[in-house]
């Protein structure tokens, strides 16, 4: 059954309905995933169709399956009176009102019951917004559209606004091994939850060396191997056995650290840990080894945000934009990665200047922490973070900068650069 927004009597949307399109596209880290649900598109122009395309490719549609068609309301209409209809059609049109109407009753007879449909069009009407959404489409977008203003929609249909929003994962990975990435990670994890109150899980996923427990100084029995071991027992309840709690707001899920074995995963052995993790707090903080493997690339392609550390030479520079551009071509609806540099200004040591750097990977860094082996040494040892260690130190609002921008508390830096009618009835009717 089509879901109608209001009833004829009730008030319609604002005078900006029908330019949701126009709009502003919404941030990245607003836009939900969207649920195992099927979606067909018939574009009649090929921006509408290359749009859609990257909505297929957005880690937010992964559960998914899209296919796009040549043709609109016509082609659509004609393809559906042999074929069953997804869970959603998006068809484009620029037919006039009259016609659109027409054609729309055409499609409608040839719908399964349940089938949603999200119109584009080309004409700005608030009007005509209005009238399609009481004779039950379920939205109606003006062409150009933004591919995050289309998942938005499809997730305003199928996401359950009563849920409780998915927490942000935040992956932390390092150009290079030792510069550094599970340092940060960790010292942002802790400013989360110390200085903005607000839970955080910390999943150390390197399980072979993992230092997570060693500086939070914790040594539970069980931890992120268990969970990706047992699958099928795999919920809340389970997982928070296993989460060994550094503080109020703070909970780790360590790595075993052993070599008693290897540690060989398939690409989605790590989504359901970190699904599980996200529908329990605010921000999932991921860190990553510094390795290349299937897992870890998914992993890095679906986080909410990526958190690149590097130090300042010529081999982190190399990886840092690999990396940088895998990402980039990768994950086009999306904000670039966070850029932290590490170990700046290390004595005697020749470098590329913070500047260089930057611009070779034209990112702004969020971060700029100076080489000082003493503080982090003391803190690594002692099982503490910096702001334990020295509060006072410049290096802690380095970290509690990086915290407000991974959970959207700062403000984001940029790169430099009528028949409808028979349609809400027959459908009713074959649900009947």
């Amino acid at each position: 059954m089509i879901d109608l927004a209001y009833d004829d009597d009730e008030e319609g949307p604002g005078e900006n309905a029908g330019s949701t399109a126009a709009a502003e596209p919404a941030t990245p880290g607003e836009v939900r995933p969207v649920p195992r649900i099927s979606v067909q598109a018939f574009c009649e122009s090929p921006d509408l169709a290359e749009t859609i395309e990257s909505v297929a490719a957005d880690r937010r549609m992964a559960r998914a399956h899209v296919k796009v068609h040549t043709g609109g309301l016509l082609a659509a209409a004609e393809f559906y009176r042999e074929s069953a209809t997804p869970n959603l059609i998006i068809v484009e049109s620029s037919l006039a009102r009259d016609r659109l109407d027409t054609e729309l009753e055409r499609l409608a007879e040839v719908c399964d019951a349940g089938t949603k449909v999200i119109v584009v069009g080309h004409v700005n009407d608030v009007e005509l917004y209005r009238e399609l959404i009481r004779r039950g489409i379920s939205e109606y977008l003006v062409a150009p559209v933004d591919p995050l203003v289309v998942i938005a929609a499809i997730g305003d249909i199928y996401v359950d606004r009563s849920a409780a929003p998915l927490g942000r994962s935040i992956a932390f990975i390092g150009a290079k091994g030792g510069v550094g990435s599970s340092m940060v990670s960790h010292n942002v994890a802790w400013s989360i939850a110390r200085n903005l109150e607000s839970d955080v899980v910390v999943a150390d996923l390197d399980l072979a060396f993992g230092t997570a427990g060693l500086d939070f100084n914790q040594d539970p029995a069980q931890g992120i191997a268990e969970a990706i071991n047992a699958p099928d027992r795999l919920d809340d309840v389970f997982l928070d056995r296993l989460l060994a709690r550094c503080s109020d707001h703070l909970s780790l899920l360590a790595a075993p650290a052993m070599l008693d074995r290897t540690y060989d995963f398939g690409e989605a052995d790590f989504a359901q840990v970190i699904d599980v993790a996200q529908a329990g707090v605010p921000a999932v903080v991921l860190d990553l080894p510094h390795a290349w493997t299937a897992w870890v690339r998914r992993t890095l392609m679906s986080a909410d945000e990526v958190v690149l550390t590097a130090e300042p030479d010529l081999g982190n520079l190399r990886n840092a934009k690999n990396i940088v551009d895998l990402l980039r071509q990768n994950r086009r609806n999306d904000l670039p990665p966070r850029l932290v540099i590490n170990k700046a200004g290390m004595i005697k040591r020749p470098e590329i200047t913070v500047d260089d750097f930057a611009e070779a990977l034209n990112l702004v860094p969020d971060a700029i922490i100076p080489c000082e082996p003493h503080l982090f040494g003391t803190a690594a040892n002692n099982g503490q973070m910096v702001a334990e260690t020295d509060p006072k130190s410049p290096v802690v609002e380095s970290f509690n900068t990086i915290a407000r921008i991974v959970t959207g508390r700062a403000e984001v830096k940029r790169t430099k650069r009528g028949g409808l009618a028979p349609f809400l009835s027959r459908l009713r009717g074959k649900s009947a």
